[in-house]
């Protein structure tokens, strides 16, 4: 069904992130590829003085780390890839950089906030130039 399928995970919820993953990799094409993608936000500058220079450093080691152990864990064959920056803004360029024809992104239920504020998927949906599946 899809050629270039982007799945964004939030490594504080790895078992949503199973859930898309397997998804994704039923929805498929044969000679397909699924990127698995983690944003790390980035420190405000004002909170960066107080934070140690290697907290970026070693949160993107870890979600690089746990990413492969959730791919290899569901034998799903898909390419890792890391950014920084606000994670809306992010899932999009990673969208388009791989020309993905599809975004899977797990949410959660809204809440009064989400409705004030929008959450990450609202956004990504809202702004997506390709398919978005949302599971909840």
């Amino acid at each position: 069904m899809f050629k270039q399928i982007l799945v964004p995970v939030d490594i504080a919820a790895l078992e949503k992130g199973g859930d898309i993953l397997r998804k994704a990799s039923e929805l498929l094409d044969e000679g397909g590829s699924i990127t698995l993608l983690h944003v790390v936000e980035e420190v405000p500058a004002y909170l960066s003085i107080d934070i140690p220079v290697d907290v970026i450093d070693n949160a993107v080691d870890d979600a690089k780390d746990k990413l492969k152990q959730l791919k290899d864990e569901l034998k799903v064959d898909a390419h890792i890839e890391l950014r920084t920056g606000p994670a809306s803004r992010e899932i999009l360029s990673a969208a388009k950089d791989h020309k993905a024809d599809l975004i899977i992104i797990a949410s959660h239920r809204p809440d009064l906030s989400n409705y004030l504020l929008g959450s990450t998927a609202d956004r990504v949906v809202r702004h997506a130039t390709c398919s978005v599946l949302v599971r909840r």
